[in-house]
């Protein structure tokens, strides 16, 4: 799917629709001292079993692709709600 690289949308902190430059949100590397992270690595130590049975077949071929909304005017980041999508790809809309 073809994603414009600037979408005309609401902007909660003008309070009105202004140009937003268009990324796809991607998600940071995690901390390794945060506690859930050491939580995990706990309860994953062990002889060998792993704490959730690992995953025979694939449920779902596509990841959620969440995009990341920048407002032009103010520079106020939201995202919008994650679409499925096998391909996509940025591009310039020529009006």
């Amino acid at each position: 799917m073809k994603i414009p690289k600037k979408i005309r949308t609401y902007c909660p902190r003008c309070r009105t629709h202004t140009e937003h430059s268009v990324t796809i949100y991607k998600h940071g590397k995690r901390r390794a001292l945060a506690e859930g992270e050491r939580r995990y690595r706990r309860k994953q130590e062990g002889y060998g079993s792993k704490r959730k049975p690992e995953q025979k077949r694939f449920a779902k071929v596509t990841k959620n692709v969440v995009l990341k909304l920048k407002c032009t005017k103010c520079g106020y980041l939201s995202h919008r709600r994650g679409i499925r999508l096998k391909k996509f790809e940025l591009v310039e809309v020529v009006r």
